[in-house]
């Protein structure tokens, strides 16, 4: 361990739902076997973040605690065997598997019983510093001035703005990844809201054409000023005009009739409703957004479409630098959907976000 470095850090750490956060000092650990103590550059606000501190759901670890589970920085001391990682830039993964278990094993680490969650396991990123485990670390190559404030590839990022990489991106990578979206498809994305909107992007960036739901119009502005083919506001429209409007659409721009991939990402009941409503002949439908609503639906559906749905939790490790690869070289604009806010703000960034009062990602910097 650096010696020049600082021997403390803080952190901003939840005390009770609907509690103000609180400022915290506490000695920088040693890390253990496995284990990386990583600098914080910055750390994205998520939705997940807001159901802890004001909606009542529950965290794995117990209070206090800080949230914060997408997470950019610089590893500053490691545990045996991880010494070639001290002072990379890397990305935190927003879950860890274990890597050893028999759900690991098989594939499965998405449901590791022993995963690590920053801000939900285990202290978050709303501070100076984390450990995490070390075994999951993206590691940021080929990009030195990253250290020194520079930005990453095309990219036009900063090391604190690549933390939205840790969620928002990767998590609707991977649901992309397991619907096997290329070429040609017809993508449907129900919200456009960070994850949501990542989602569009990265659908547009495999070849496919992809459709957009949101009701707030300055995310179907820009998400149109970015490639997005067609962006729709479905407010107090029937799902089953929205869904011809749709059809309607795919005809004129040669998309598929068939085997659509929907996207629900709002993490609303309303979303969820219509993104059931969108299954047709041949789709798969992946739940992406959370909420704690409930909805009734007929599950034979799926059985006279010959469609599939499935969830989405989080992303494993290992796609991680093909969602890298797609935000380095611009591909997967980033820049014009993130802007920063020092860490010292994170009660009224969280309250801004609660309140709809922004459009971007909010990223936090200590």
């Amino acid at each position: 361990m650096d010696d020049s470095r600082s021997t403390s850090g803080y952190r901003w750490q939840m005390t009770g739902v609907g509690e103000p956060l609180v400022r915290v000092r506490f000695a920088l650990p040693a890390p253990g076997p496995g284990e990386a103590l990583v600098r914080v550059a910055g750390c994205g606000v998520c939705h997940t973040d807001l159901g802890y501190l004001f909606d009542g759901v529950k965290t794995r670890g117990s209070l206090p605690l800080a949230l914060g589970h997408e997470v950019s920085g610089v590893v500053e001391a490691a545990g045996a065997g991880f010494a070639p990682l001290v002072g990379r830039a890397v990305i935190v993964p927003a879950v860890t598997p274990c890597g050893q278990c028999p759900a690991c094993r098989t594939g499965y680490g998405s449901i590791c019983a022993t995963q690590t969650m920053p801000g939900n396991d285990v202290q978050g990123g709303f501070a100076s510093h984390l450990v995490v485990p070390a075994r999951g670390l993206c590691v940021l190559d080929g990009e030195p001035g990253l250290l020194e404030g520079g930005t990453f590839g095309d990219s036009g990022c900063t090391l604190a703005e690549l933390a939205v990489i840790a969620d928002a991106v990767t998590t609707p990578y991977q649901a992309m990844h397991r619907a096997h979206v290329k070429e040609r498809d017809l993508v449907v994305v129900i919200g456009l809201g960070g994850v949501g909107g990542f989602a569009a992007l990265i659908g547009r960036a495999l070849g496919a054409t992809v459709v957009g739901f949101d009701i707030d119009g300055r995310r179907r502005e820009m998400l149109s000023a970015h490639g997005v083919a067609k962006v729709i506001d479905p407010s107090g429209r029937e799902a089953r005009d929205l869904k011809n409007e749709v059809r309607a659409f795919a005809k004129d721009a040669g998309a598929p009739a068939v085997c659509w991939k929907i996207f629900e990402c709002s993490g609303s009941a309303a979303g969820q409703d219509l993104a059931w409503n969108m299954l047709g002949p041949g789709a798969y439908l992946s739940v992406v957004g959370f909420t704690m609503a409930k909805l009734e639906v007929r599950l034979s559906n799926l059985m006279a479409f010959d469609a599939k749905a499935a969830g989405n939790w989080g992303c494993l490790p290992e796609h991680y630098p093909g969602a890298v690869r797609l935000c380095r070289d611009g591909k997967v604009p980033l820049k014009p959907f993130v802007e920063t806010y020092p860490l010292d703000r994170i009660q009224e960034v969280m309250t801004m976000v609660r309140e709809h009062r922004v459009s971007r990602r909010p990223v936090l910097i200590p």
